[in-house]
C-alpha cells in the first residue's frame, strides 16, 4: 500500500486539459497504447525465481524477489494537477483490492510544508480527474459512488471535509470543464435511452442496427452556486429532469435550474471542450457519431452561451480537435491530423482565430507526435510534450516564429504536465531510469524537480536488472532501436535464455525506466530476469518518437517489415554473445499480439510464443474490428479492392509452415481485436498439428483489467514458458492454507 512522504518540502503546479473524461475501469494496458507514458500501464507480473539449471518443478527463492501479488499490489501515480496559486497538487494514486477483484483510484493532496493526506475515499468506487476551480475553492472530480456504477461529479474543498455531490444524472458523466470564474462547469452528458427504445425492448427485446443505434452526447451548464444549494442542510445534486432545456441556437434559455443544456440533435456528438477566458464562448470537437471509426471525421465549432448561436470553426477532412483557448481569446489552439493517413501520420498542432478564419499549422517543421499542455500565461507560446526517441520532453513552441525548443532534459519522460495559473510552478508525472513513476514539482525558470511522492519506496530491495537502449540493423537496412534488460546475476562470459516482449500500437513504445522491469502487463518479465532471461523490448517500425518516416515504414509492409526488425535485433543480440540461439520465446498484446502471431507461421526460431489479442488475418479483422480505417490506413485498400496485400500481411496465410508452440490469450468481448482472430488461429494452429492453447477471459475486451484475471494471465504465460523453454510442467495452485505463499511459488 502506498505511503505518502511526512512532509512536502517545496512548491507545485496547474493547467488541466480542456475536459476530464470519465475514468475507464481498472488499469488499461500499455501494450496496446499510444505511448505508456500517456496511458499508465497496469503493473502486473509474477514472480517466484528459479534458479536456472533448477530440476524440473523445484523452486528455489531468489533473494529480495517479490511474489505475484506484491507486483499486481504495486500502487501507481497519474494525472497531476496544479492549484492555481502553486501551492498545492493534487494527484491519484491508483491501489489493487483484492477483496473486490478490483483497482481502485483516489485522489490525494500535497501542501507545500504539510503532510500529504488522502482527500477522497470512494467505497466500493474509484475517484479520478481531480480539477481546481480557477479561484483555487473547489477540487472537481468524477466519482463512481451510487449503485448503478455510473460517474458523477462532485466538488470538495481542498482543506478537506465532505464532498459535495454536483449531479445525479442518468448514465453519469462524461466529462466535465470548469468556466473561468468558478462559477460554473460544463459537463458532457450521454443522451439517455429514449422512450421509443424502451417501448421497442418490451415490445420486440434487445437488439440495435449496426451503425444506426448510437446515443449521442452533448453539453450542459452547471451552475456551481445553484447545484450547491441545499434543502434541509443536504445538498441536492442537479438532474436532468428539472434542467432548462435550450439547445446550442435557440438563444439562449431561462430559469435557474442548476443543469441548462447547451447542445443538442442527432447531427454529431461531443468530444473535448472549453470555456473561453471570459467564459461566453465555448469551443468544443464533435464527430458524427460516437464509433471509434468517426475520429477521423471530426471538426470544431464555437458556442456563444449568451445568444445559442453555434458557429463551425474547422471543418475539413481529417481529425481535429482537444481545443485550448489562448490566455486574451484571440486565437483556439488544436491537434490536427489528416484524415486519409491518420492512424500512421504523426499529428500537429495548429490554431485558428477563435472567430474563423485560416487554420495555422504550428509544428511543421517538428518530426513528432506533439500532444498540447497549454499556452503560456502572456499568451506568446506555446508548451506541449512529445517523444523524441525513448525521452519524453517538454517543449515550448513560437507561434509567432515557429521555432521549438525543449525546455529541460530531466527526468527522462515527463508527462500529466501541469501549470499553476502566473506559469511559474510546474507539477507532472516524471520517470526516472532507476525510479518509479513519481509526482514532482518544480519552478518553470529554474527546472529542479523534486519528487513529491514516494512510489520507488515499494520496490526498494527487489531484484533491478540493468537497462540501455541498443541500435541494429534491420534486414532492409533501417536502423532500429530496443531496450535490452539483463538479468542481475548478469554474467557476460556465458549466452542466456531470451524473452522478446512485443509493444503494442504500433505507434506505441518501450523506453528504460525502473517501471518497465515491472509494468508488463501479463508477462512475469520480473520472475524471467530473475531466472537468469534476457529481455528484448524492440522499437520496431511503426513505433511512436522516431519521425514520421519510420512510422510509414510498415505501411503495405505490416508484419513483414516488423518481423524483419525483432529477428535482426534478436540476432543481434546472438553475434553479440548475450543470448543463446537455441533458448528464446517471443510474445506482445494487440499489435504486438499480431507480431507474435506474424512470428509463429514465419519462422522457427523461438521454443514457445505467446500471442495476447492479435490480428491472424486482417480480413477478419477488417470487418469485425471497431476501427475500419486502422487497416484501410496501414494496408492502404479494402480487402476487396487489394485482396494480396491482405493475404500476404495476414499471419493466418503461413500457418501451413508453422511449427512453434503457441498460447493464445483473448479477452472474450474485445471489439478492438475480435476474438475470431484468436479462434481463427487456434484452429489453424491445430490443424497443422502444431501444439497450442487458447485461453479466454472472460467479460473483458481489448485488456485485462482485474487483479485476479491479471494474476491468472501471468501464470498462463509463465507456465507455457516453463513448459517450452525449460522444460518444467507447473500446476496452477488452487489449495492450500497459506494463499500468498501458494501462488507465489510455482
Amino acid at each position: 500500500m502506498y505511503s505518502p512522504p511526512d512532509v512536502i518540502p517545496s512548491e507545485p503546479t496547474d493547467g488541466a486539459p480542456p475536459a476530464v473524461r470519465r475514468p475507464g475501469p481498472g488499469r488499461p494496458s500499455r501494450r496496446g497504447s499510444a505511448a505508456r507514458s500517456s496511458v499508465p500501464a497496469a503493473v502486473i507480473v509474477a514472480c517466484l525465481a528459479l534458479l536456472l539449471g533448477a530440476a524440473p518443478g523445484a523452486a528455489q527463492d531468489v533473494e529480495g524477489a517479490p511474489g505475484f501479488r506484491d507486483v499486481i499490489g504495486l500502487s501507481e501515480v497519474d494525472d497531476a494537477a496544479i492549484s492555481p496559486n502553486g501551492l498545492a497538487v493534487a494527484y491519484e494514486v491508483q491501489s489493487t483490492d483484492w477483496e473486490q477483484n478490483r483497482f481502485d483510484s483516489e485522489i490525494w493532496l500535497a501542501r507545500r510544508g504539510s503532510p500529504t493526506v488522502q482527500l477522497t475515499r470512494t467505497e466500493d468506487g474509484s475517484s479520478r480527474g481531480a480539477r481546481w476551480s480557477p479561484d483555487g475553492r473547489w477540487i472537481a472530480f468524477l466519482a463512481d459512488r451510487g449503485d448503478d456504477g455510473a460517474s458523477q461529479l462532485y466538488a470538495i474543498r481542498p482543506d478537506g471535509g465532505e464532498a459535495q455531490p454536483l449531479t445525479a444524472v442518468e448514465g453519469g458523466v462524461e466529462a466535465f470543464g470548469w468556466g473561468p470564474y468558478g462559477l460554473e462547469l460544463a459537463v458532457a452528458l450521454e443522451e439517455p435511452v429514449s422512450e421509443r427504445t424502451r417501448r421497442r425492448r418490451e415490445r420486440y427485446g434487445q437488439w440495435h442496427v449496426e451503425d444506426g443505434d448510437y446515443r449521442m452526447t452533448h453539453l450542459w451548464r452547471l451552475d456551481l452556486r445553484d447545484a450547491l444549494r441545499t434543502e434541509n442542510g443536504v445538498t441536492r445534486p442537479a438532474d436532468t429532469a428539472d434542467a432548462a432545456r435550450p439547445v446550442a441556437g435557440s438563444g439562449g434559455g431561462t430559469g435557474d435550474a442548476p443543469l441548462r443544456r447547451l447542445t443538442g440533435g442527432r447531427e454529431y456528438t461531443v468530444g473535448d471542450f472549453a470555456f473561453g477566458p471570459r467564459g461566453e464562448r465555448l469551443a468544443f470537437d464533435h464527430r458524427p457519431d460516437p464509433s471509434a471509426s468517426s475520429y477521423s471525421r471530426q471538426d470544431l465549432s464555437v458556442l456563444d452561451l449568451e445568444s445559442g448561436q453555434l458557429r463551425p470553426l474547422v471543418e475539413r477532412p481529417g481529425s481535429d480537435g482537444g481545443p485550448v483557448w489562448s490566455p486574451d481569446g484571440e486565437w483556439i489552439l488544436f491537434t490536427t491530423a489528416d484524415g486519409d493517413s491518420a492512424y500512421y501520420e504523426n499529428p500537429e498542432l495548429a490554431r485558428v482565430p477563435a472567430g474563423g478564419g485560416a487554420v495555422e499549422v504550428l509544428t511543421g517543421s517538428f518530426d513528432g507526435s506533439p500532444s498540447a499542455v497549454d499556452w503560456l500565461p502572456d499568451g506568446r507560446g506555446v508548451r506541449f510534450t512529445a517523444w523524441e526517441r525513448t525521452r519524453r520532453r517538454l517543449y515550448r513552441l513560437d507561434p509567432s516564429s515557429g521555432e521549438i525548443a525543449a525546455v529541460a532534459d530531466s527526468p527522462r519522460v515527463v508527462r500529466s504536465v501541469s501549470y499553476s495559473k502566473d506559469g511559474q510552478q510546474v507539477a507532472f508525472i516524471g520517470e526516472r531510469r532507476r525510479r518509479f513513476p513519481e509526482v514532482y514539482r518544480t519552478e518553470a525558470d529554474s527546472w529542479s524537480p523534486s519528487a513529491l511522492t514516494s512510489m520507488t519506496g515499494q520496490v526498494r530491495g527487489w531484484p533491478v536488472g540493468r537497462q540501455e537502449v541498443v541500435s541494429w540493423e534491420s534486414e532492409d537496412g533501417t536502423t532500429v532501436e530496443g531496450v535490452v534488460i539483463y538479468p542481475p546475476d548478469f554474467d557476460r562470459t556465458r549466452r542466456h535464455p531470451l524473452v522478446v516482449d512485443i509493444h503494442g500500437g504500433p505507434s506505441s513504445i518501450d523506453y528504460p525506466s525502473l517501471a518497465t522491469q515491472y509494468d508488463s502487463y501479463v508477462y512475469p518479465l520480473t520472475q524471467w530476469l530473475a531466472r537468469g532471461a534476457v529481455v528484448l523490448m524492440p522499437n520496431y517500425r511503426g513505433s511512436i518518437g522516431y519521425g514520421q518516416d519510420f512510422r510509414e515504414l510498415n505501411v503495405r509492409n505490416l508484419g513483414v517489415g516488423d518481423s524483419w526488425d525483432v529477428m535482426s535485433g534478436v540476432q543481434h543480440l546472438i553475434d553479440e554473445g548475450v543470448v543463446h540461439p537455441d533458448s528464446m520465446v517471443a510474445m506482445g498484446w494487440s499489435q504486438g499480439g499480431y507480431i507474435s502471431a506474424f512470428l509463429t507461421t514465419t519462422t522457427d526460431r523461438f521454443r514457445a510464443i505467446s500471442v495476447g489479442a492479435g490480428i491472424s488475418d486482417w480480413m477478419t479483422y477488417y470487418v469485425n474490428t471497431d476501427i475500419h480505417p486502422f487497416t484501410r490506413h496501414y494496408l492502404g485498400a479494402t480487402p476487396w479492392e487489394d485482396p494480396e496485400i491482405y493475404r500476404k500481411t495476414s499471419p493466418i496465410s503461413y500457418v501451413t509452415d508453422a511449427s512453434t508452440p503457441t498460447l493464445i490469450q483473448h479477452g472474450e468481448n474485445d471489439a478492438r481485436v475480435p476474438i475470431p482472430n484468436a479462434y481463427e488461429l487456434y484452429q489453424g494452429l491445430q490443424d497443422v498439428g502444431v501444439e497450442t492453447r487458447l485461453v479466454v477471459y472472460e467479460g473483458f475486451g481489448h485488456g485485462i483489467s482485474d487483479p485476479k484475471e491479471l494474476l491468472a494471465a501471468n501464470w498462463h504465460n509463465w507456465q507455457w514458458v516453463a513448459r517450452w523453454l525449460w522444460g518444467e510442467d507447473v500446476e496452477l495452485p488452487l489449495d492450500g492454507s497459506d494463499a500468498d505463499a501458494e501462488e507465489n511459488r510455482p
